[in-house]
């Protein structure tokens, strides 16, 4: 690939010239919005009186559902379940019922605190334990993957062991928050500026609403200040409200909440209570399982059910269940409705996954490594798996021993073990964990990308496609691409805007498929560019095609060398099309829902961590004070993005197995609303010693974009080794006998209460 290795805006983000939505100059008339939120869980709205609200100075209007045209649902599911303002009931504590309409946001602000809505309160189930409890129903079809015959196999398996594990939820917390604007044009004309991984959904959404076609609204993404799957569907409520509200005024309208309001009025991660039974041989080989995963999706689907199907995908980490039967349960809560989450489900199913290892690991007094090796995937008939696709690229055990190797993973073992003999408050913990993640959209129809590129008379490239930049490095991948294809330094590459217009009917920036799709697309469009500068070169100089080639910003004609820009201008003047739109769709997927068999993704990347911690068994705090990584990109399309990538979803990984704990009280109000009560990781808290490394040996089996392997989101769940290795120090105490049954996040808390059940037991 081209030389370049740095984020083609991290100057602009250390100088301060990075223009995110929030810094868009806005015309002089621009009105702000601000939402107005539910203050009951679950109840019947009695009365709402907006008087105070308009009489205040500034305001302009109240958007709220009964003055409305029409009902507008932002389900991005089409499951019509979610209102854009509750009417006549509201489902969680922080739900929009109306937004204010002001010259300022300040104004707006303030009069969204002075409307009087009264409730009639019933009761609610926060927690899924107590959805379940209660019988309230799925927000979407459950889903069954099963193989074999459990219930036999269970039985006469040697050993049996049943369990259960909290797996918590987490905030996106991304640095930008969510914003849009909306600037009305001629007829029925909007462009939303906003901060979103899915222009084209935010707007379909915009045009639902005004009932008027797509082609009339035109969204516009430059970049985000992260996303995470945070900005997937939620970011749609925003760019509604301000579209719908900028189309009646004939105004720009610009909406942007507070962090407050947006913690408590966006959807998160999943949290899940996953149960399960094992049967497994003297060497802890797996024989059956038997897995049903309760999650937490809030009062509508969203993005619930592809969610909570992923979470079942992921069930199996990397290891072959011979017989397997794994059930959702996407149950309805009166919270916030759950969204898409770096990993989509997928963490869920892996850390369940690494449990059930772990407890057979614990029960027949083994290494949780050597457990693992004995049912990592292989070849023949140990390779298909719970959905029926057969696994053809696995390299887990190769990752592993390098990593085991490299990490000197044995050797610190046993001097931890010896470590924890001579202290008893002090304990350390080890533990090495695999990843095996599926790259492609499992709804088949979003594996689909298009770009645009033009090549100008002076040789200049611009570029567009339907990715999202927010912050990973997607668009200078794709310039990478162009920039190689075309042999021309990638500065030569103008990265633009997202924007719906240029490209079509795109899918969402998410399933870590930005760079899969959206770099084969532009490189189909810059192909075809290419072919018609060759045949051009092939007729003006009558030359065959092989004596034409493009180097170091140069084309060479048989003997003849022409800097890039005075072809393409002596192109243009034979009138040779120097622009072209690409298309992408990924092959060989297809999925069946109905039956639980398919081949969902189209290949699987891979990675190993080893993590070392030290805990203090009176306070239960704990360091991270080693890691080391090896992870598969394929053949990389760039390496220090890559390892940046690894590095990132490591740390936020991390964060959500142990710091960062969601904690709604029994009103359903969200108490973990702020940086004051919500804590992310600290510089302070990355492992004293962080080793990341690339398995470069590896290339993908698939014709991907360079034979690279996607990174988004991998890396997440190699933090698996981290509450693995917490597990190990809390289980000294028991002398590796009893598996601790740690639960997600691992606070010092959580930990603490380990040891206590341990000691107690």
């Amino acid at each position: 690939m081209s030389k370049i290795t740095r984020h083609d805006s991290a100057h602009k983000h250390v100088a301060g010239t990075s223009t995110y939505s929030d810094d868009i100059i806005l015309p002089e008339n621009t009105l702000h919005a601000y939402a107005g939120l539910s203050t009951c869980a679950n109840g019947t709205i009695t009365s709402k009186d907006f008087t105070a609200v308009l009489d205040m100075a500034g305001v302009v209007d109240v958007l709220h559902a009964d003055n409305l045209p029409r009902n507008i649902d932002l389900s991005p599911t089409g499951q019509n379940d979610e209102p854009l303002f509750a009417k006549d009931k509201v489902e969680f504590y922080g739900q929009p019922i109306f937004a204010v309409i002001a010259k300022t946001r300040d104004i707006a602000r303030r009069a969204a605190q002075l409307a009087e809505i009264t409730y009639n309160e019933a009761s609610n189930a926060i927690d899924v334990l107590d959805a379940e409890a209660q019988n309230y129903p799925n927000v979407t079809a459950p889903l069954t993957l099963q193989r074999g015959d459990v219930d036999s196999a269970m039985q006469n398996a040697p050993h049996k062991l049943e369990g259960e594990m909290r797996i918590g939820g987490q905030d996106h917390f991304y640095l930008e928050g969510q914003i849009a604007i909306a600037i009305p044009g001629e007829d029925d004309d909007l462009t939303i500026y906003t901060s979103t991984q899915h222009p084209s959904e935010a707007q379909h959404m915009v045009a639902h609403a005004l009932d008027i076609p797509f082609s009339s609204i035109t969204t516009k993404v430059r970049r985000m200040g992260g996303g995470f799957g945070g900005k997937e569907s939620q970011s749609n409520f925003f760019a509604v409200v301000t579209g719908i509200s900028a189309h009646k005024h004939r105004v720009p309208v610009k909406m942007r909440p507070d962090r407050d309001d947006d913690m408590i009025s966006t959807g998160k991660r999943h949290d899940f209570v996953a149960r399960y039974k094992i049967g497994f041989d003297d060497k802890g080989v797996i024989q059956a399982v038997d897995g049903n995963f309760l999650a937490r999706c809030g009062y509508t689907s969203d993005l619930s059910g592809p969610v909570t199907d992923r979470s079942l995908f992921h069930a199996d980490s990397s290891y072959y269940y011979e017989n397997v039967r794994l059930q959702s349960h996407p149950l309805k809560t009166n919270t916030v409705s759950n969204t898409a989450f770096r990993g989509f489900g997928g963490p869920q199913g892996m850390l369940a996954g690494e449990r059930f290892i772990e407890e057979i690991a614990y029960a027949l007094g083994e290494d949780p490594l050597t457990i693992r090796k004995r049912n990592f995937y292989g070849t023949d008939d140990r390779n298909i798996t719970p959905y029926h696709q057969v696994l053809c690229d696995n390299i887990s055990a190769k990752i592993v021993d390098e990593l085991e190797d490299s990490s000197e993973y044995q050797k610190r073992r046993e001097a931890i073990i010896e470590f924890n003999k001579q202290n008893p408050i002090l304990k350390k913990g080890i533990a090495l964990t695999p990843v095996k993640f599926g790259i492609s959209f499992t709804a088949t129809w979003y594996n689909q990308a298009g770009a645009l590129v033009h090549v100008y008379k002076d040789g200049s490239i611009a570029l567009n496609h339907g990715g999202t930049e927010m912050g990973q490095g997607l668009f200078t991948k794709v310039a990478q691409v162009v920039a190689e294809e075309f042999s021309v330094d990638v500065e030569c590459v103008k990265i633009t805007e997202t924007t719906t217009d240029k490209v079509p009917n795109t899918s969402a920036t998410a399933a870590s498929s930005g760079s899969d799709l959206n770099g084969m697309a532009a490189l189909d469009a810059a192909q075809k560019i290419k072919a018609r500068l060759i045949n051009f070169a092939c007729e003006k100089y009558q030359v065959t095609s092989d004596q034409v080639t493009f180097e170091n910003n140069h084309i060479l004609i048989g003997n003849e060398k022409i800097p890039f820009g005075d072809f393409t201008a002596s192109a243009y003047m034979e009138r040779v099309q120097l622009s072209d739109t690409g298309f992408y769709k990924t092959p060989e997927i297809h999925w069946n829902r109905e039956t639980g068999r398919g081949n969902p993704f189209y290949y699987f990347a891979y990675g190993a961590s080893c993590s070392e911690v030290i805990i203090d068994s009176l306070t239960g705090e704990y360091k991270i004070s080693r890691v080391d990584i090896l992870h598969d990109v394929g053949s990389s399309l760039n390496a220090e993005l890559d390892i940046g990538q690894i590095e990132g979803g490591f740390i936020q990984g991390m964060g959500w197995l142990t710091t960062e704990e969601l904690w709604w009280d029994d009103k359903g109000r969200l108490r973990t609303h702020a940086p004051s009560t919500y804590k992310i990781p600290l510089a302070s808290d990355i492992p004293d010693e962080f080793n990341v490394k690339l398995a470069t040996w590896s290339k993908n089996v698939k014709p991907t974009i360079k034979r690279s392997k996607a990174v988004g989101e991998p890396p997440f769940m190699l933090a698996n080794s981290v509450l693995e290795a917490l597990s190990m120090a809390v289980a000294s105490h028991k002398n590796y006998k009893v598996c601790p049954s740690l639960n997600a996040p691992a606070t010092p808390e959580e930990v603490l209460m380990a040891i206590e059940r341990l000691n107690k037991g």
